[in-house]
């Protein structure tokens, strides 16, 4: 077995747009290889999280997810600062990014300042969010992904199709042949091999970069700690083989107490892949100390808004920042399920991203995500911390129409003229009597003329025709009968 470990080049990524998402869920149903990766990767992790809480109370505990995210959330202004406060103590360096794009030249900074030429990342949503690898490229600094997921999707030129399981939409063969093109090994459907192969190049760029990037899970404002769960130990690589570390995170993650994580984290592993506990758990609070022998020179936290401040303005909406990022509610959700991920065009896609996507990017960009839901509640019943994401992407589907509290970027953008006429109209006729049953009864004698086809209804349903008889006249039909024959029988008697 070979490995070309100066294989891996940077590719402009295959991109999706939310604003395709009708386009893109119609050519996924039609990719039966995407749904069957899918199904088959979805009942297992169901499978195993159900089996996974076989032996706890799982209400009571979700009970206690959700009060210890609530909590934090009441108080979080002040537990970023003392977050902050704390970290600076340990020697964490804290900066604060209002969006994305400032969050990334923060970043940029930081690494050219120390002539950082490469840069190994671990895994973050957050850094997907606000397209950090690009904008590390675009300055001559190569950021490699290390999460073995993300290092696929990376390979594959794509995004990741999952927040927990990048690259969950990858069957064995698909692997295969994506690790011998990128990186020369022999075809094989053996995963250990594959595994091995791409230990093995991802083994030298640990010890080659300048910078390591990792996201977090929890930020624990009482003891100034950054933790960061994982399976692969490619986090702890990532935050202890580099010189400098440099982790990021929205404003959210933040809770107050040390023994706050423990729940946390058991409803994280167990939602997400049914595991009790993770292999690896890793507590950061500062910078290698002199009588150390390992461990980054700096440390550092980049703590990102980007519309959550806005988020945590609404005392509906701000249930979305709970999110644990377990990906439970995609892993149940029947549209996700059948479309993956790509589909919904995000960083976070399924039932959270159709939640939380509309307020970091804009209903212009998101108007159908919110609509992309049977609203059959499985992900409100299995979300760890118990976000009523129903209610929510309710609540967004009447912002898109311009019926909420219009505090979301892009309320409004879905109303139509034309259709607030209609019911309008509609109405009308419907408080006048008198012309409801005279356009009820034309409608009935030129059916015939209506049209077969009613936009994009009449695309998998026939299209309704007006009955021939109404209602109203059945009844007078059917009364006028049933006179007639109760004459009759009178007639009849002696």
């Amino acid at each position: 077995m070979s490995v070309q470990s100066d294989s891996v080049q940077t590719h402009p990524v295959q991109t999706y747009s939310p604003r395709e998402f009708h386009r893109q869920a119609h050519d996924a149903l039609g990719n039966p290889q995407i749904r069957a990766n899918f199904r088959k990767a979805m009942d297992g992790l169901m499978t195993k999280r159900r089996d996974s809480f076989g032996d706890w109370d799982l209400e009571i505990l979700r009970e206690l997810g959700a009060n210890i995210r609530m909590r934090a959330l009441a108080r979080l202004p002040s537990l970023l600062e003392r977050l902050e406060a704390n970290c600076q103590a340990n020697g964490i360096q804290v900066h604060w990014a209002e969006d994305g794009d400032q969050a990334c030249r923060i970043i940029r900074e930081l690494c050219e300042a120390r002539g950082a030429k490469a840069v190994i990342k671990g895994k973050s949503m957050v850094s997907e969010e606000m397209h950090l690898n690009a904008r590390l490229e675009e300055a001559g600094i190569e950021a490699l992904e290390s999460d073995l997921g993300e290092y696929l999707v990376q390979l594959n030129e794509q995004t990741p199709s999952h927040i927990i399981m990048p690259a969950i939409h990858l069957n064995t063969d698909e692997i295969s042949e994506i690790m011998h093109d990128r990186t020369g090994i022999e075809r094989t459907r053996d995963v250990d091999t594959m595994t091995a192969a791409a230990r093995a190049q991802l083994r030298e760029r640990f010890m080659a970069a300048d910078v390591g990037i990792s996201g977090v899970n929890f930020a624990v404002a009482e003891t100034g700690t950054l933790c960061l769960v994982e399976n692969e130990g490619n986090g702890r690589m990532t935050t202890t083989v580099p010189p400098v570390h440099i982790a990021v995170t929205g404003i959210e993650k933040v809770v107050e107490h040390l023994r706050d994580v423990p729940p946390l984290y058991a409803l994280l592993t167990r939602s997400a892949t049914g595991q009790h506990v993770t292999t690896y758990f890793n507590m950061i609070s500062g910078p290698r100390k002199p009588e150390e022998h390992d461990g980054p020179k700096e440390v550092h936290l980049v703590l990102v808004d980007s519309g959550r401040s806005a988020i945590y303005q609404d005392d509906e909406l701000l249930d979305t920042l709970r999110c644990i990022r377990c990906g439970a509610c995609m892993n149940h959700c029947p549209v996700y399920t059948r479309v993956g991920g790509h589909t919904y065009g995000t960083t976070y896609p399924g039932p959270i991203g159709s939640i939380l996507s509309p307020h970091l990017m804009g209903l212009e960009d998101t108007k159908d995500l919110p609509t992309a839901s049977s609203l059959c509640g499985a992900c409100g019943e299995v979300c760890p911390v118990k976000i009523p994401i129903p209610d929510l992407l309710v609540r967004l589907r009447r912002e898109s129409v311009g019926e909420g509290r219009g505090n979301v970027p892009g309320a409004g953008v879905k109303r139509s003229r034309k259709e607030a006429a209609a019911w309008k109209g509609f109405q009308w006729l419907a408080t006048h009597p008198g012309v409801w049953r005279a356009g009820t009864s034309m409608a009935g004698k030129f059916r015939a003329l209506t049209p077969s086809r009613l936009g994009a209804w009449t695309d998998y349903r026939s299209a309704p025709k007006p009955a021939g008889t109404t209602l109203h006249a059945l009844v007078k039909q059917h009364e006028a009968k049933r006179h007639q024959a109760d004459k009759a029988a009178e007639e009849k008697r002696p």
